[in-house]
């Protein structure tokens, strides 16, 4: 475990990394935008695109470049820079970011065939291995004596490797699968970046107060920095797309921080009621893609069913059924969002504040997307009485 500090993470310098990530970002995109133009990375509208006229793609590249600067700056402050000291996952981070960015763009530009995009995917999960970013011990509701719930398991080398390659292909995947509205994966993104920031800031820091929280809050406090600084190009209408440079650089630096922050965590050593806490990385990630993986899930037994490919492309996924039910891009995004930041927010802040308390507050937070989402069903069906 690494040694313990005796102050706690500095808030406002990972509030000024994330707005200089933000600032970087944001001002290297129009960049971007204007070479994607010149070298042809352009997504042409398809039959399911919801885009009707043809915008660049490769935002990921200014994405990267502002992590870049974020990182750059963090190093050269006296309190962040324990996240290099103490750590080589900032470093895996940004060499693994930058080939998957490399792969990403090289896609965007001239659309690779899915198995060396999975083959560069699980490439660049290796290169976070070997940078020390692995799970080494993983616990399980089964197989615990009387007295506690769940066990652990102590994972070697290669059964953590294996595992951790899994959930970053599998996160880098999701996160590219929901890039289908304008604005939606970076939004995505920064919601689930900032919750595992505040949960490696507000949990790690103020109840085991020890140097392994600095890295996955600098690699959330980055990502964070750098969807909102690519939301403002990329939100309804869209002038640039991430493309799969962008949205599988999310996806990697996601699950880089989940088990940065969980994965090497001796749960050995805390109480069964500690879990959820501990485990709150994964499962903001988890509800963040909860929706876009169920819709993943039924995309594949759909399509299936209808005896094609699971990889075939259809107009039947979760944001083109709130457009058909009467919501507008906006509208549809927004309420995503809605939806992934009371299940990612409520799920740290059970880890904060009172339990019983926050799941009144979630409970009602969902009543009210439910009715908010089902508004325009429920106007059309009105409207079709009238008739």
């Amino acid at each position: 475990m690494p040694p313990t500090v005796n102050a706690g993470l500095p808030i406002r310098e990972y509030i000024l990394v994330a707005l200089i990530t933000a600032a970087l970002t944001f001002l290297l995109t129009g960049l971007v935008r204007r070479f994607a133009t010149r070298i042809g990375a352009i997504a042409t509208p398809r039959a399911r695109d919801v885009h009707v006229i043809p915008i660049p793609r490769m935002g990921g590249l200014a994405m990267y470049f502002g992590v870049c600067g974020g990182m750059a700056l963090a190093h050269q402050l006296p309190v962040l820079r324990r996240a290099f000291e103490y750590s080589l996952d900032p470093v895996g981070v940004l060499l693994g970011g930058a080939v998957i960015v490399l792969i990403g763009a090289l896609d965007d530009r001239f659309e690779l065939d899915a198995w060396t995009k999975l083959a560069g995917q699980v490439m660049c999960a290796g290169i976070l291995v070997l940078f020390g970013v692995q799970w080494l011990e993983l616990w399980v509701p089964w197989g615990g004596d009387d007295e506690s719930i769940g066990s652990v398991l102590v994972l070697d080398k290669n059964q953590g490797a294996l595992f951790t390659v899994l959930l970053v292909v599998v996160m880098v995947n999701a996160m590219n699968f929901v890039d289908g509205l304008d604005g939606l994966a970076s939004g995505l993104g920064f919601i689930a970046a900032a919750a595992t920031c505040v949960f490696s800031i507000g949990v790690l820091s103020s109840t085991n107060n020890y140097v392994g929280a600095y890295p996955p809050a600098l690699i959330a406090a980055t990502l964070a920095g750098a969807c909102l600084g690519f939301l403002p190009h990329n939100f309804q209408p869209a002038k640039i797309f991430m493309g799969d440079s962008g949205s599988m650089l999310i996806g990697l630096m996601l699950s880089s921080a989940s088990v940065s922050a969980s994965g090497r965590i001796p749960y050995s050593q805390f109480e069964a009621t500690d879990i959820l806490g501990l485990l709150s990385p994964l499962i903001v990630v988890a509800a963040v893609l909860f929706l876009p993986l169920l819709d993943l899930l039924m995309a594949v037994v759909r399509r299936t069913r209808r005896g094609e490919s699971p990889f075939a492309a259809d107009k039947m996924h979760l944001h083109h059924r709130l457009l058909e039910i009467g919501h507008s891009q906006r509208r549809a995004v927004l309420l995503i969002y809605f939806w992934a930041g009371l299940l990612a927010f409520g799920a740290v802040s059970v880890t904060l504040f009172d339990s019983a308390a926050v799941l009144w507050v979630v409970g009602a937070g969902l009543l009210v997307a439910i009715l908010v989402s089902a508004v325009p069903r429920l106007r059309s069906r009105n409207q079709g009485a009238q008739q």
